[in-house]
This record gives structure tokens, C-alpha cells and sequence, in this order.
């Protein structure tokens, strides 16, 4: 029993490339062809394959409805929150998590630093869309017309001297962001608050979240702070690992040098 259900997931994979008859599942599953069609018609019941009238067999639509029904009910916080929590642990800074929705980013999570002086930020609330690294991470990924038509229509509020003061110098940076993998925001927001981000993937490869570390210069200057972004970005990478489901990659180091 157990090889026969190896054998018939082992047929799926091979339809993801593109439709095959039966000689060419036969073949690669190094079987008769009639153990192959059997397979296919027990699979094709479920509506996990499908038949052309070619003869030849894709991938059905019930798989693919499976697929995108699994992927909804990931519930990304659930997954993250472990993660955070123990980097939290290990540095003793703010740890934020958000997504975008629309216009917007919002925080998801958050953990708590364990120094008295502590961020205002709060789960549920948007982030400040055009200094935020966790927005630069999530803003970064979209295709460029997309890109570009959402800076053209942002406000760019001066919070500080450091702040993002139009869309031409916005999308240069998230240019950068998108080429680095990370991003940061050095005093962009308040003066006294660095952050450094990095982006969460899903099986696709695209960002679907963004984590961050931030302190304030009284606890950690930027400099040190910039130091983490190893452990962010494994972090980081563990996290999508779990959430796409995929074997967690190891990040090299930073191709560019920090920003000062």
C-alpha cells in the first residue's frame, strides 16, 4: 500500500512540468502501463488529475483549490510568534511583525523589549508607510508598475531630517532594498529609533511579511544595532521555511555595505 501511494504522489510532481500520457508517467514511475492507469484513474476520481481529450494528463483543478485552501489557512502570526519571541530573547530589543493590505502596513505582532524605554507601536496600527523597513521589505516586492504607481500616490510626511521626502527618492531606495534582501530605517521616523527588517517569503518566493528589530539610541546606537541583521535575516528565513513549507535556506552575508 505504501508504494502504491508513493507511486501516485510521485505523479504529481511530474504533471506540474506540463501534461504526459500514460507511456511517459509509465516510464518515469518504471512501471507497466496499466499500474500507471490505474494510478491516474484513482487520482483523476479525486479530481487531483485530469484527462484532455488528447489522452494526456495535467494536474487538476482540486488540487490546485486544495493548494490555495492551505495556503489561506496558514495563520502566519502563529507560525512567526516562536521565532520572534526567542530573538527577542537573544538581543533584548522590540521585534515587529507586519503585512500589507492594500495601501496600508500594520503590525501583526509584536514582542516587547525587556529595557525600561520601550516603542509606542501597537499591534493593529499602520506603520509610517514611507520610513518603515518593514514597509520598504513589503513595498520593495511588488512589480514595478505597481511599484511605482503606489509611490506616485503616497504622502511623504517629514518626521525627521532622515525622513523619505518624495517618490523619486523613495523608489531609489526600495531599488536597493529589493536588490539587498533587508532594509533599514536609521532616525526616518523618530530620531531616536533605528530599526533593521527583513522580508518573509512564501513557497512562491514572494514577500507576504516583513520582521524587524528596532532600539533606541539610548539602549543601542545604530551601528551595533546593524550588527543583528545576521540573525535577522535567519530569523527571517526560518520563518518563511515554516510557512512555505520549504527547507530553510542559509543567508549569506550582506553583498553591500551597511548604511552608516
Amino acid at each position: 500500500m505504501s508504494q502504491t501511494v508513493d507511486r501516485a504522489l510521485s505523479i504529481l510532481p511530474l504533471l506540474a512540468q506540463g501534461p504526459a500520457d500514460l507511456g511517459q508517467v509509465a516510464e518515469r514511475l518504471g512501471v507497466h502501463k496499466s499500474t500507471a492507469l490505474r494510478l491516474l484513474r484513482t487520482l483523476h476520481e479525486h479530481g487531483l488529475v485530469y484527462r484532455q481529450q488528447n489522452q494526456r494528463y495535467r494536474l487538476g483543478a482540486r488540487l490546485l483549490a486544495l493548494a490555495q485552501e492551505a495556503v489561506e489557512n496558514l495563520d502566519l502570526r502563529e507560525i512567526a510568534h516562536p521565532h520572534l519571541v526567542a530573538l527577542n530573547e537573544r538581543c533584548g530589543h522590540t521585534v515587529h511583525l507586519a503585512v500589507r493590505e492594500e495601501d496600508d502596513v500594520l503590525y501583526i505582532d509584536k514582542v516587547d523589549s525587556r529595557y525600561p524605554v520601550r516603542m509606542y507601536s501597537r499591534i493593529g496600527r499602520p506603520v509610517a508607510i514611507t520610513v518603515a523597513a518593514v514597509a520598504k521589505l513589503l513595498l520593495a516586492d511588488l512589480p514595478e508598475a505597481e511599484r511605482r504607481a503606489l509611490a506616485h500616490r503616497l504622502d511623504y510626511p517629514v518626521y525627521t531630517p532622515r525622513s523619505t521626502t518624495d517618490a523619486t527618492a523613495f523608489l531609489t531606495e526600495l531599488a536597493a532594498v529589493r536588490e539587498q534582501g533587508w532594509a533599514t530605517d536609521l532616525g526616518g521616523h523618530e530620531g531616536s529609533i533605528n530599526c533593521v527588517g527583513a522580508p518573509i517569503r512564501g513557497a512562491d518566493g514572494r514577500v507576504v511579511a516583513a520582521m524587524s528589530v528596532s532600539a533606541p539610541n539610548v539602549v543601542v546606537g545604530a551601528d551595533e544595532l546593524l550588527t543583528l541583521l545576521p540573525l535577522v535575516r535567519r530569523t527571517a528565513d526560518a520563518i518563511s521555511a515554516e510557512y512555505s513549507g520549504t527547507p530553510a535556506s542559509t543567508t549569506p552575508p550582506p553583498s553591500k555595505e551597511l548604511p552608516r
